[in-house]
C-alpha cells in the first residue's frame, strides 16, 4: 500500500524529444487508423491513404511507417476509448496540426469512394474532443471531398 501511495508522488522519468516524436506519432497513426477501421470494413485503399499520409506527413520511409502502424494498430486494438490518443494530441498538438490531423482523416475516409456515416461520427467526435472549430471541422470535409464530376463518391447512411 505505501508502495502504491509513494508511486502517486514520484515524478515519471523524463521523455525524450525521440520518445515524444514517436507517441505522438502513434497517437495520430492510431487516429487515422480508428477512421478507416470504423466503417467496419478493412479497405486496402484506405490503408495505402493512411500509409500515404504517414510517409508525408510525419517524413517516414516505407518500413518506418508498417513499424509505425503495426504499433498503433496494436495500440488500437487494446484501447477502450479515444481519449488516450487526443489528450496527446491536444497536450502536443498547434491548432494548426490539429486540423491538419482531421483533414487527414477526411482524406482516409474518402479514400474508398464512400463517407460511411461512421466514418463521420468519428471524425466529429476527433474534432470536438481535440478542440477544432467545427467551421474548421466544414471546411476541411468539403477541401478533402472528392471532385463528384471525377468521382461517384456516395454518403453511405448504413452498413450493407
Amino acid at each position: 500500500m505505501i508502495r502504491s501511495l509513494k508511486a502517486l508522488f514520484e515524478v515519471p522519468p523524463a521523455e525524450t524529444a525521440q520518445e515524444r516524436k514517436h507517441r505522438l506519432n502513434l497517437a495520430a497513426a492510431a487516429l487515422l487508423i480508428e477512421t478507416a477501421r470504423s466503417d467496419f470494413s478493412e479497405d486496402q485503399v484506405e490503408q495505402l491513404a493512411l500509409e500515404k499520409l504517414l510517409t508525408q506527413s510525419l517524413k517516414l520511409d516505407q518500413q518506418e511507417v508498417h513499424v509505425l502502424v503495426e504499433q498503433a494498430s496494436a495500440q488500437v486494438d487494446e484501447s477502450t476509448s479515444l481519449y488516450e490518443f487526443t489528450r496527446v494530441i491536444n497536450d502536443h498538438y498547434t491548432p494548426q496540426q490539429k486540423l491538419q490531423l482531421i483533414s487527414g482523416m477526411w482524406t482516409v475516409a474518402y479514400a474508398d469512394g464512400d463517407l460511411d456515416k461512421y466514418e463521420e461520427a468519428l471524425i466529429r467526435q476527433v474534432a470536438d474532443l481535440t478542440y477544432v472549430a467545427h467551421e474548421d471541422y466544414i471546411r476541411s470535409k468539403l477541401k478533402a471531398k472528392p471532385d463528384s464530376s471525377i468521382s461517384h463518391s456516395r454518403v453511405r447512411t448504413s452498413n450493407p
